[in-house]
């Protein structure tokens, strides 16, 4: 599915994806690739139902998840990108908002962008995940003060761990969470067309990587440890083996010689 805005052409591109939860996404401006994302997201909305009483209200929760076929918009800026999704005939959008800001430090100025917003819309009428919901109807979560993927900038974000984001709703004290795993996200500083720059993993990703290849390291180091004291007892073995004994009984003296 592509639409065509001026010069600006938007693609969903999940069908490439292995993954089945996982969704592609890529902004193309001039016939330029200016922004991709690959995701995998779920969203767990609490909502009321009453009782069997009809008098006390229970809070069920749905679990949403953004399915293939989406439809997608986006826009790119110097210093501002953005990613919207709709899915299920629109009762859900997700909208995802990128800043690009400059910073000065010790090492001199230095470049960043990260994920400045998101905005959920969904609609507590629709039966496939809400059954019943007192206040049903569209309703808007939304991030507050969000700083979330920084990255410096010219690299892509990559996480493959779960991330979690809280929505505060406009459904009176609800709040929503939204789940993102199996991340890969560029949405400023594309060189080629359709690739992503170099990674930028995310913390937890380095830490299960370090606790993958730590204990081969060892491994490794243990054996060399074992092959090098095999080498040194072989060799001291063999030179005191060589060595002629001189016997302390002097009468073993004359079978000398």
């Amino acid at each position: 599915m592509a639409r065509v805005t001026a010069e600006q052409e938007v693609e969903n591109l999940s069908g490439l994806s292995t993954n089945p939860e996982k969704d592609i996404f890529v902004v193309r401006e001039n016939g330029t690739t200016c922004l991709m994302a690959e995701f995998a997201a779920k969203f767990i909305v609490p909502y009321d139902v009453w009782a069997s009483n009809y008098v006390d209200l229970i809070t069920e929760q749905a679990e949403i998840s953004l399915t293939r076929g989406a439809e997608v918009k986006g826009r790119c800026g110097h210093n501002e990108s953005e990613l919207q999704v709709f899915w299920v005939d629109r009762a859900y959008s997700l909208k995802l908002l990128f800043v690009k800001e400059g910073h000065n430090t010790s090492k001199g100025p230095e470049a960043t962008w990260r994920l400045s917003k998101v905005q959920f819309v969904y609609d507590s009428s629709e039966k496939t995940h809400f059954k019943d919901a007192v206040t049903a109807g569209k309703h808007t979560a939304n991030s507050h003060r969000l700083s979330a993927l920084v990255t410096p900038a010219g690299k892509s974000y990559e996480c493959q761990a779960q991330q979690t984001i809280s929505l505060t709703s406009s459904d009176p004290q609800k709040t929503v969470t939204m789940i993102l795993s199996a991340v890969h996200i560029q949405p400023f500083d594309i060189i080629s067309d359709f690739v992503f720059s170099e990674e930028h993993k995310c913390q937890v990703d380095e830490q299960e990587q370090l606790e993958e290849t730590l204990p081969l390291i060892l491994g490794l180091i243990l054996g060399l440890v074992i092959v090098v004291t095999l080498v040194i007892y072989h060799i001291h073995h063999k030179m005191t083996a060589n060595q002629v004994q001189i016997p302390r009984d002097r009468s073993q003296y004359k079978h000398m010689g």
